[in-house]
């Protein structure tokens, strides 16, 4: 059987190494994993409530609307039900907005090092991808403006980017909305974004009511801490979000990741608590950093992107050995950069230590 000629190129989605196998491989007893950006305080006891609740109706299939679900959210948002769609996700929402707007042959424009899954998604339906390089690890609008065309239908911009960390302004997006054909669908991934916490993060929710042919993909996976039950969701102008239900399975989100998430916005709290622990962080590391010399890109999610000026894959490994997984440059492009999840205090202090010792090895090889 022969697949489809423009996916035999395309890679396998390689995911970081779990733990399990690490301390297996490695003959260790505590490894810390800094490499995926999940939320090291877990999620909302609320949510863990929630589906321990649900275990009760495993044998009955999901509310393939999520319409309790969506109906809260909204009402958090400021926005209508018919304005949100629900994924196994935003991954899946990607993968949606791809099957639901292009034709073989459709142009979209994304960054060059970004998320990978915009292009992975457009190719498989037979786009063609127009990459546009970072400027300073930051989307350069003006670049990706200028390379839409007739044949564009879809732009991706990942706000924070992801795996720079940088991101682009409520002003900056407002002004690039203002030039953009009306007939470009503008994808605005915010998978990061209540992690936030600075004035100048793109208010969304106020871009929606201006723009049709903008959407933001939000998710659970991240700050909420529910990864696992992959739930995420898009919001936008209740047409766009039509087309995209036109092309949704069935069915596509579980009764857990539905009933944790519902507990999970109502429990601010947790959120507010996690995103000032990060923030504390981001201070933390970006503090040693400097002290020890070494130059990162601004951080605006939970991971920063920092130079090590020595090959990233050595790095990797040589955190590997010290009981520490983070995503090597060498994997993203960046040859001489690592990026780290923000962990807990303590977790990002042992991290400092291990990365002293493996530069000066590193160094002393050399």
């Amino acid at each position: 059987m022969q697949p489809k000629k423009n996916i035999v190129h395309l890679p396998v989605y390689q995911p970081g190494k779990p733990m399990e196998e690490v301390k297996r491989e490695l003959g260790l007893t505590e490894v810390i994993k800094l490499a995926s950006n999940e939320n090291p305080f877990g999620c909302s006891e609320k949510a863990k409530e929630a589906i321990a609740a649900e275990i009760a109706n495993t044998s009955i299939y999901p509310d393939g609307g999520a319409v309790q679900l969506t109906e809260a959210l909204a009402k958090q948002l400021g926005v209508e039900p018919n304005q949100i769609i629900f994924g196994a996700g935003s991954d899946e929402v990607i993968l949606m907005i791809a099957r639901a707007f292009f034709e073989a042959g459709d142009e979209t424009v994304m960054a060059s090092h970004t998320f990978p899954q915009y292009k992975h998604n457009a190719e498989i339906e037979g786009a063609v991808c127009i990459e546009v390089p970072l400027k300073d690890g930051t989307h350069d609008l003006d670049a990706m403006l200028a390379a839409i065309t007739e044949r564009t239908k879809v732009v991706w911009i990942c706000n924070p980017n992801n795996p720079t960390g940088t991101m682009v302004t409520h002003d900056q997006v407002a002004e690039f909305m203002d030039k953009v054909p009306s007939h470009v669908l503008v994808v605005l991934d915010e998978a990061y974004a209540e992690y936030n916490m600075t004035s100048e993060y793109p208010d969304v929710f106020q871009l929606l009511s201006t723009y049709k042919n903008l959407i933001s993909l939000r998710t659970f996976s991240k700050i909420y801490g529910l990864a696992s039950l992959r739930i995420g969701y898009g919001v936008g102008h209740p047409e766009v979000i039509r087309s995209i239900n036109q092309v949704r399975e069935p069915f596509n989100t579980s009764r857990y990741g539905q009933a944790a998430a519902l507990a999970a916005i109502h429990d601010r709290s947790f959120i507010n608590r996690c995103r000032e622990v990060n923030a504390a962080g981001i201070r933390y590391l970006t503090e040693q950093f400097e002290r020890m010399g070494l130059s990162f890109y601004p951080a605006h999610g939970n991971f920063i992107m920092v130079e090590v000026g020595r090959p990233a894959a050595e790095v990797f490994n040589g955190l590997l050995r010290q009981g520490f997984i983070v995503r090597g440059g060498h994997q993203l492009d960046f040859p001489t950069k690592i990026r780290v999840t923000v962990g807990s205090q303590e977790q990002n202090e042992k991290f400092i230590q291990a990365l002293e010792q493996v530069l000066s090895e590193v160094a002393a090889e050399v």
